[in-house]
């Protein structure tokens, strides 16, 4: 009888918690059994990679820790290393390059902006541009506008050739997502013709966005845009072959769209980039 009682009491004590009795015992035995625990945090961790592939350990961790803590199990960063290390669960980088950057052309090259400017709000600097990606056919081209505060793409477009109008498309699509219209902003990209071409340089004279370029050849001078498209391509896929250009298409947007609204960025304080975005642009337009 006393058992009984117990166990009626054991489930309403359950039951005001909104917990079931096997809930319960399945958090009892994760705290007493590390191969459990263990289980269950690689699970996540491949649910989480099932939407941002290769993504690093330090981001993994940070979206894993509320999970670690709600189940009160108690890993630390370095322990989640060696554990993707036993399991070989690493993100191995891999390095190559094409280079897309004509700069011996006709058109002016405008000076450099940004040296040494600090960069405290959105929309302040963009930064535009051009990486390849393969396919069984050739290569194509991937145009990109990233918002250097907050490190969102605010403009994408992919192209079969490295013509000025996959570029111009990018920056139109920026422009039309550009929160605080009104305020200064910097587009800053390398001397290519695509961005030095009269059709591109009157978009930005238009719209009174002041114009900045590299000073030399170095893809390393646009340091920003060169990290964006290595995410893209070492976390995200894109840097494997694809069968054509169409079958490319849903992949870029589905990596981009990761990349904005799933990816904790470090230099945002593990916010992802859309909401550092649409937070600071709101802050910016109140201040």
């Amino acid at each position: 009888m006393k058992e009984l009682l117990q166990e009626v009491s054991f489930s309403k004590i359950c039951g005001l918690f909104g917990k079931s009795r096997q809930a319960w015992y399945d958090i009892r035995s994760r705290d007493t059994d590390p191969g459990l625990q263990e289980s269950l945090v690689l699970d996540w961790v491949r649910e989480i990679r099932s939407a941002l592939p290769r993504i690093g350990t330090i981001k993994l961790y940070h979206m894993l820790k509320p999970r670690l803590e709600a189940h009160r199990i108690k890993l630390g960063r370095d322990g989640l290393y060696r554990l993707l290390a036993g399991h070989q669960l690493l993100i191995q980088r891999r390095k190559k390059r094409v280079y897309t950057t004509d700069s011996n052309h006709m058109f002016r090259k405008w000076p450099n902006l940004v040296t040494g400017l600090a960069v405290t709000r959105p929309d302040q600097l963009w930064v535009s541009d051009i990486t390849y990606l393969t396919t069984d056919k050739g290569f194509i081209y991937l145009s990109l506008v990233t918002d250097a505060y907050s490190r969102k793409i605010v403009g994408y477009h992919l192209s079969q050739h490295l013509k000025a109008v996959g570029c111009i498309s990018a920056l139109q699509k920026a422009i039309k997502s550009r929160r605080t219209p009104l305020l200064e902003l910097i587009h800053h990209s390398d001397r290519g013709i695509q961005y030095c071409c009269d059709g591109y340089v009157s978009i930005l004279q238009d719209k009174f966005i002041n114009i900045s370029m590299t000073q030399s050849g170095s893809p390393y001078d646009n340091a920003l845009a060169e990290r964006v498209n290595g995410i893209l391509k070492q976390e995200f896929g894109l840097d494997r072959r694809f069968g054509s250009y169409k079958q490319a298409i849903e992949p870029v947007a589905n990596a981009i769209h990761a990349y904005n609204h799933l990816r904790p960025h470090l230099s945002c304080g593990l916010k992802t980039p859309d909401s550092m975005y649409y937070l600071e642009s709101q802050n910016a337009l109140s201040s």
